[in-house]
């Protein structure tokens, strides 16, 4: 899939994501566009959604912030469950895909004639380099 055109707005927000070390809220994504000419969180929740719906963005719910897909080119959407790993201490997130883990959800959905909406894995604890 090729992501759409982004407007002004989507590819400052995306452009603050992907430069970015770690997630960040809506409200830091704000801050680090004042310069830009943002001044409501409406302009950056209006860009964030747009490109949560490209698959292009991320948003992490245990924490409120939002994260570049690791892979913007492809469509994340078709990917089945995107799960994440979240460091505790440095912030890193690695996103990942398990067609194992995949697989058993969509049998017990099946089996539990249970239609999904919208799942998130999020596994929180600590990177390599942090729990040495």
């Amino acid at each position: 899939m090729t992501t759409p055109t982004l407007t002004k707005n989507q590819s400052l927000v995306f452009d603050v994501l992907t430069k970015a070390e770690a997630p960040l809220s809506a409200y830091t994504i704000l801050d680090k566009l004042r310069d830009h000419g943002f001044r409501a969180p409406l302009q950056v929740y209006r860009a964030l959604d747009k490109l949560l719906e490209y698959g292009v963005v991320h948003r992490l719910e245990s924490i409120n912030s939002f994260v570049a897909c690791a892979h913007p080119d492809e469509n994340c959407h078709s990917h089945g469950l995107v799960a994440f790993a979240i460091c505790e201490s440095c912030g890193q997130v690695i996103e990942f895909h398990d067609h194992g883990v995949d697989d058993r959800l969509m049998d017990w959905l099946k089996s539990h004639k249970f239609k999904a909406e919208k799942s998130t894995i999020e596994i929180r604890g600590h990177c390599v380099s942090c729990a040495a």
